[in-house]
């Protein structure tokens, strides 16, 4: 049984939508169809597509594009900096994780000069350093990167106080946040976001390799205003693909992301946001019973995946469960990864009988 935090257990409809008949999405129009219908299905997903699901108003809806790239999750944090920076660009990289930091190094790597405002990675967003940045007389940031969700962690980040911040220091500041383990499975503020960025293999229950993106009209212009590096780590060809691609669609993947987007659309976001609660919550107290410790407070884990420590273990019960018991989760990562054991209920694996078993599981290893 799958319970990592991603790639997710994918459920059998899509299984069978990834068998149809290949169609080639260079010649055949009906591909322009079905990759709409993934558009608008991704539109009320993310709040900017105006439906009754939508908690954003016509005005924001009108002020964001989604768009679809081949190529697995980590491609849209690169292309977001890729898109954006050029050499000499200001850049405010909040951070309290693995991938809060991984911003900085793409930055760097195009260019752009990153300020990085970091926490440890059991700590909250650091408000006050954000303070102190935004209120240096010299500072003048074009563009401000964080995370939803810490998946090495399992931390979910508050992000409002952070964008008031920024929205009130002189609401020019380019907003991109990384939403791929928390987007489908958490409600997300896109509305406030300029880039927010997602991905098809967590919350989604998709395969591995597509990435999704909800991009405002500002972070349009202002990649337009920059010279382009690249043509696959660049948003700006997919701005309008009326006619035509800028490269061969992964096309099992997208009937794939459709047929899984159907499937919840069609329990409703507020169920589904619910169920990833309850599995969480189920999560956390079963580990607490056989004497685990949540790694950051309980107060910021995300609803998506759990983190316990175990330090030194993590590696050997994550091979324990696997061998022993059939269960599959994920180790922490970095400095983390023998003292994290997580466990993912994002997607298809959110749901309180399959915690129970993952967590019978690790009782017995224990």
């Amino acid at each position: 049984m799958l319970m990592t935090p991603g790639p997710t257990a994918v459920p059998e409809p899509v299984r069978e939508a990834m068998s149809r008949e290949l169609i080639n999405p260079d010649v055949d129009p009906a591909f322009q169809g079905i990759y709409a219908d993934l558009v608008d299905r991704l539109e009320t997903v993310y709040g900017v597509g105006g439906s009754a699901d939508s908690t954003t108003d016509d005005a924001a809806a009108a002020s964001h594009d989604v768009v679809v790239l081949g190529g697995e999750g980590i491609l849209g944090l690169e292309a977001a900096i890729a898109s954006l920076v050029q050499p000499g660009t200001e850049v405010l990289c909040l951070s309290n994780g693995l991938y809060g930091d991984g911003f900085a190094d793409f930055v760097e790597s195009y260019g752009g000069e990153a300020t990085v405002i970091d926490a440890p990675y059991d700590a909250p967003l650091p408000l006050e350093s954000l303070d102190a940045a935004l209120a240096e007389a010299d500072a003048d940031y074009d563009l401000a990167t964080m995370v939803h969700c810490e998946t090495p962690t399992g931390t979910l980040n508050d992000l409002g106080p952070a964008l008031d911040r920024l929205e009130a220091a002189d609401g020019e500041i380019i907003t991109v946040v990384d939403a791929v383990s928390s987007l489908g499975g958490v409600p997300v503020p896109t509305d406030r976001i300029d880039v927010c960025l997602g991905a098809s293999q967590k919350c989604f229950s998709a395969p591995p390799g597509l990435t999704t993106a909800a991009i405002s009209d500002r972070a349009w212009a202002a990649m337009e205003a920059r010279e382009p590096h690249s043509l696959y780590t660049n948003f700006l060809p997919w701005r309008d693909t009326d006619g035509g691609f800028p490269y061969t669609h992964l096309t099992t993947n997208v009937v794939a992301l459709e047929e899984a987007l159907s499937l919840l659309l069609e329990e409703g976001l507020d169920d589904v946001y619910a169920r990833h609660e309850a599995a969480a919550e189920r999560c956390r107290g079963r580990g607490a019973e056989i004497g685990l410790e949540p790694f950051p407070d309980p107060e910021r884990a995300s609803p998506t995946v759990t983190a316990f420590e175990v330090p030194g273990r993590a590696g050997t019960l994550q091979r324990r469960l696997h061998e022993e018991r059939d269960v599959l989760v994920a180790t922490g990562l970095g400095d983390l990864a023998d003292d994290v054991l997580r466990v993912g209920h994002m997607g298809h694996a959110a749901r309180v009988d399959r915690v129970d078993e993952t967590m019978d599981a690790l009782e017995a290893v224990l």
